[in-house]
């Protein structure tokens, strides 16, 4: 999705076909203002409410979300290009968040009672803290939203949003979600700003957590602002995820998830598999049936149900992950399929696949946001781990082995991300923490530990 943007004016395009869908008003410096304003007042109502009587509102979100499904997964396909029926399956993910969350926040979030050491009582309560303001990308425009906001909204804080302008439509038709639901005036306020006026938002003393998704330069930026303004802040950032082929691994099993791992929302995910790191013994094997499998991908409109493959978000995108193609070619880099920009109307780039692959090229140091895989060829399974681990992200990774014991002793002594998908391939579930480390960012949310973040752990002791 292309984004063309001046002080007035956002106008958002269809990548499929490049046209023109919606333009929308930057608000003013005022209006920024008295929306934050509003936000910290209905706060004030909102932490007085009981999970009950939250929850109930949340899970009334969920069901408009259903009830808004098919025109919330046409709007999202039609701004940023992810196949219509996975931008279902996310209103479905965001509607199971929103149930998950009312259900288990009493009790994530009860009071903790301890005996301290002179004999008397001590409790631990977790209290909001107020205005949470996120900073939000395009790939998921709903899930991404859904994410951040209902745990925050369930732990009794308000919330801010400033989404990719790219898919500003899905913001606004949120926010008619949430208020159809009944969500009180002023708990989510979308922000149509630019990153002048966002710094400003950070700067403000009513607003008391900072939470963002985006790319390691982003995170930098706005940790750096973030914690110049001593605000909380959890940064989820990208990663050049790695899948491990084991020498006893189901190659069929092994192939079709790589495949559905590296391009799922069109190879534009945070966590997808991007470098298939394959022991020798059945390298040749695991890479034959994978290019096949990707070359035999029908790219085409997002709409169409036997499309598989849908055009990249924005032209800059496309651009730029088509340099990162070239650039590692010209370091040494094999082209196997793909890596070309096709003719016609459109974003598309094509399933890509590289061999080759090695340090200082793009393709094994930084993150190829679209459908282009890397293939790298291991001596072992140490060498394997070695190299999984040989990168300065730390999001997710994962392992295909018959020995699902020895796999999972892998994952937990030897993988260096926040999250490691066995003989499978995932994006995020509810009830698990989802986040990493090193240049991937800090912080979890998911499975009760993002209705921690921007709580105040407050201790009372009794005499």
């Amino acid at each position: 999705m292309k984004t063309t943007a001046v002080k007035n004016d956002i106008t958002t395009i269809n990548p499929t076909t490049g046209k023109n869908l919606t333009s929308y008003n930057y608000m003013s410096d005022e209006e920024v203002k008295n929306t934050i304003d509003k936000s910290h007042k209905a706060f004030l109502d909102w932490k007085t409410k009981s999970f009950e009587e939250r929850g109930t509102i949340i899970k009334a979100i969920g069901k408009e979300l259903l009830n808004y499904k098919p025109e919330l997964a046409e709007l999202m396909t039609n701004e940023m290009g992810k196949l219509l029926k996975q931008s279902q399956q996310e209103v479905d993910l965001c509607a199971g968040i929103c149930d998950y969350s009312a259900d288990n926040a009493s009790e994530f979030l009860k009071n903790e009672e301890r005996e301290l050491q002179d004999g008397s009582k001590g409790i631990i309560t977790y209290a909001p803290i107020g205005v949470i303001y996120g900073i939000q990308p395009w790939n998921y425009p709903s899930y991404q939203v859904i994410r951040y906001t209902i745990t925050n909204l369930m732990a009794g804080n308000s919330i801010l949003l400033k989404h990719a302008a790219n898919v500003t439509g899905t913001a606004k038709l949120l926010e008619t979600i949430f208020t159809t639901a009944g969500l009180p005036k002023g708990l989510f306020s979308v922000l149509l700003i630019d990153h002048d006026q966002s710094d400003l938002v950070i700067t403000n003393k009513q607003v008391r957590g900072i939470t963002l998704t985006g790319s390691p330069k982003a995170g930098e930026i706005i940790g750096e602002k973030a914690g110049k303004a001593l605000k909380k802040s959890v940064l989820e950032l990208g990663s050049n995820d790695a899948y491990i082929v084991l020498e006893d691994a189901d190659i069929e099993l092994a192939v079709k998830t790589s495949v559905m791992g590296r391009i799922y929302n069109n190879g534009e995910t945070c966590i997808a598999a991007k470098r298939f790191v394959v022991v020798d013994a059945v390298y040749d094997q695991f890479k034959e049936a994978f290019v096949k499998a990707m070359k035999d991908l029908k790219m085409g409109n997002p709409m169409d149900s036997d499309t598989k493959l849908g055009p990249i978000a924005r032209e800059d995108l496309r651009d730029t992950l088509h340099e990162q193609v070239e650039k590692s070619i010209e370091n040494g880099a094999k082209l196997l399929c793909g890596g070309k920009i096709p003719d016609g109307e459109g974003f598309f780039y094509p399933a890509t696949v590289l061999e080759n692959v090695n340090p200082g090229q793009p393709a094994y140091d930084d993150e190829l946001f679209g459908p282009a895989a890397a293939l790298i060829r291991a001596k072992d399974e140490n060498d394997a781990m070695r190299i999984a681990n040989d990168s300065r992200f730390g999001l997710g990774g994962g392992i295909f082995s018959k020995d699902v014991d020895h796999a999972i002793e892998l994952a937990e002594k030897h993988f260096d991300t926040g999250m490691v998908f066995i003989n499978k391939f995932g994006t995020a579930y509810p009830n698990m923490p989802f986040g990493g480390v090193k240049d991937s960012g800090f912080g979890r949310e998911h499975g009760g530990f993002g209705m921690k973040e921007f709580v105040n752990a407050k201790s009372i002791m009794i005499g």
